[in-house]
């Protein structure tokens, strides 16, 4: 279970020109290991990966595997629905250094749970890198289900999922089924995170310890080492601003809070675009009350 704890969903940082800020990203790295994340994943959803192009997106992960220099995981983001090109960017991934992949479910072509199965047989098959997949049907329209999910669990390099379905029959499902497997499953919504522990998940990919990493490591800390009750509070005192993640459609609200803390974050890349006024000083509320800005 090298992959566990809380992994920072990582943010793309851009300049006022819309070209990745790297020294802004290098900043983001220093900041999220010195306050005790476990791992870092760079161009998932949160970090815009569907506005990179192919030579940003490698770059950008290797920007975060040479700034993190071996202190923490890197796990690139790799996903497609091409499985070709799945495998394209999981092996330059794998080139530049990153420790695993997080592989989005195919999206938009709707495969059947079979068409699910080949899809990430065919990539752990192609590339020797340990891979997680990620299981989003909000944004994906398609679940995987978990028998396939405990099937590919049986692969070599198939070592994680990210659960961010909210479907506890699901999750309990996939727990159940790959029990006694040396498999992770992680939350991928922050509010869950500790019912996900709880129901023997053990870790998060999370967007809100983009701001508060020192806050969601010790909520998972806790909870593996035993002190629920700690990390009960700290689950209930984040909850707020959890939820302010998704005021509007991530990662507006989180590349928000860091540009008014301070954070390297810059402009979203269209079509996403700026975060409506009434929705942001609803955020600038919560932060304030969070003791993040005065």
């Amino acid at each position: 279970m090298k992959f566990k704890g809380a992994l920072t969903a990582m943010v793309t940082p851009f300049l006022e020109n819309g070209e990745i800020d790297e020294d802004g990203l290098r900043e983001n790295v220093e900041f999220q290991i010195r306050n005790g994340i476990h791992g870092l994943v760079p161009v998932g959803t949160t970090g815009e990966s569907a506005t990179l192009s192919y030579e940003e997106h490698i770059k950008v992960v290797e920007i975060v595997v040479d700034s993190a220099r071996g202190r923490v995981p890197v796990i690139a983001g790799t996903g497609s629905n091409s499985t070709r090109e799945a495998i394209m960017l999981t092996r330059e991934a794998k080139e530049v250094g990153a420790d695993a992949a997080l592989l989005i479910t195919p999206y938009y072509n709707k495969p059947t749970q079979a068409g699910l199965y080949e899809h990430h047989k065919r990539v752990a098959e192609e590339v020797d890198i340990p891979q997680i997949i990620y299981n989003v049907p909000g944004r994906t329209g398609v679940n995987i289900s978990p028998e396939v999910v405990a099937k590919l669990a049986d692969l070599k390099n198939i070592v994680g999922i990210k659960e961010a379905s909210c479907n506890m029959d699901q999750i309990m499902g996939i727990i159940e089924l790959t029990r006694g497997k040396e498999f992770a499953v992680l939350s991928g919504e922050d509010s869950w995170t500790f019912t996900i522990l709880a129901l023997g998940g053990v870790g998060v990919i999370s967007v809100v310890s983009n701001i508060v990493p020192d806050k969601v490591a010790k909520l998972v800390d806790a909870y593996l080492s035993g002190d629920i009750e700690t990390s009960r509070k700290l689950h209930y005192g984040l909850l707020p601003l959890c939820k302010a993640m998704f005021f509007e459609t991530n990662p507006g609200p989180v590349k928000t809070a860091m540009n008014m803390m301070g954070l390297p974050a810059g402009k979203l890349r269209l079509p996403l675009v700026e975060m409506l006024p009434e929705n942001r000083e609803k955020l600038r509320r919560v932060l304030m009350q969070q003791g993040l800005i005065k």
